[in-house]
């Protein structure tokens, strides 16, 4: 049995523990990677364009953890391995992975070309089997981590002119599953996370748009946006002690979008 201080902050400590964080340059991404860091993580960050990552890895250090800024396309899949070899051999390990890299084409499936559709799910979804694949090979021989596959609530509903990102959003929760299942008997947790419209540099142009706006807000039973600094609890949890008997689970955090 656990001894008493486990059942309480402990329980969401990171000390000690390597994570890595794709699309970690800007938006939820860079959000869930202070987040571990704040935890007490080391954190590794990855993103095809270097120089976001730069005041990243900065804001890390000014929290007393390591960091390290690696520049990766998950769509490569060799660089998927030598990004998860630079990662444990940098930082002394590998404990965490947050697949976050992703993209969205907005168009009506009668407008989005099959190369489209096709780039949206080579970075979405097979970015996300190749980093999964490359980090548990060394989850899983080691005995311990933990994964999570950023979805989006755009994996179980659907909105007009999202045929390809729904498309990607909804196999990543499948993936997700089954790589729970198979991993589940060498003590590695494979979840995902599924938020909602947040408030974001990446989704400015929707927030601004007075329509498009008003839509998002009133198909929200909480009346708002989200705010970045609330998804950081969820991606805690399910990098952390307290999600240890949790697997193959997605957690929603939407407002109450979901629940309609």
């Amino acid at each position: 049995m656990d001894t008493p201080e486990l059942l309480g902050t402990k329980l969401f400590d990171l000390t000690g523990r390597v994570a890595l964080v794709t699309g970690a340059g800007r938006g939820l991404g860079r959000t869930m990677a202070r987040a571990l860091a704040a935890a007490g993580a080391d954190v590794a960050v990855s993103s095809r364009t270097p120089a976001e990552l730069d005041s990243l890895v900065a804001e890390i250090e000014a929290l007393g953890r390591r960091a390290k800024a690696i520049t990766c396309d998950v769509t490569d899949e060799a660089g998927c391995g030598r990004l998860v070899d630079h990662v444990a051999g940098s930082l002394g390990g590998l404990d965490i992975l947050v697949n976050n890299a992703g993209m969205n084409i907005r168009k009506p499936i009668l407008e989005l070309s099959a190369a489209e559709f096709r780039q949206v799910l080579d970075t979405n979804l097979q970015g996300y089997f190749l980093c999964a694949r490359a980090a548990g090979r060394v989850l899983t021989e080691q005995g311990s981590g933990k994964v999570i596959n950023v979805s989006s609530i755009m994996g179980r509903v659907a909105l007009p002119a999202q045929g390809a990102y729904a498309s990607s959003k909804g196999a990543i929760e499948q993936l997700t599953k089954v790589l729970a299942l198979e991993w589940a008997p060498k003590n590695v947790q494979v979840n995902a996370l599924a938020p909602t419209y947040f408030e974001t540099e990446l989704t400015r142009p929707l927030f601004e748009d007075p329509d498009r706006h008003q839509f998002i807000t009133e198909r929200t039973p909480a009346g708002r946006w989200g705010q970045p600094h609330e998804l950081a609890g969820a991606v805690i949890f399910l990098a952390s002690r307290a999600s240890d008997y949790i697997t193959g689970h997605t957690l929603v955090v939407d407002g109450g979008w979901t629940a309609w």
